[in-house]
């Protein structure tokens, strides 16, 4: 008998680390941007969709790492 692969996951979704949500709500709620957040083994990347907010965001990326509570690097990411 062979397993489909929807037998083999699981039903619910994959949960977001906790730091995806925080920089998410933390742009939307001061530049109204939306912006994609990937989370790798030792650094966050934070896709943004316009340079002036990267700019905006570099000169905070010390106090998100803070709200984050993340010793991971935070790196912006122009797309």
């Amino acid at each position: 008998m062979t397993n489909s692969l929807a037998d083999l996951m699981p039903l619910g979704r994959f949960a977001e680390p906790p730091e995806v949500q925080i920089i998410k709500d933390y742009v939307m709620d001061r530049y109204q941007q939306p912006v994609q957040v990937t989370v790798q083994s030792k650094q966050i990347i934070i896709a943004v969709k316009s340079s002036a907010l990267a700019g905006t965001l570099r000169l905070q990326l010390h106090q998100l790492q803070e709200i984050c509570q993340t010793q991971k690097r935070l790196v912006l990411r122009i797309s």
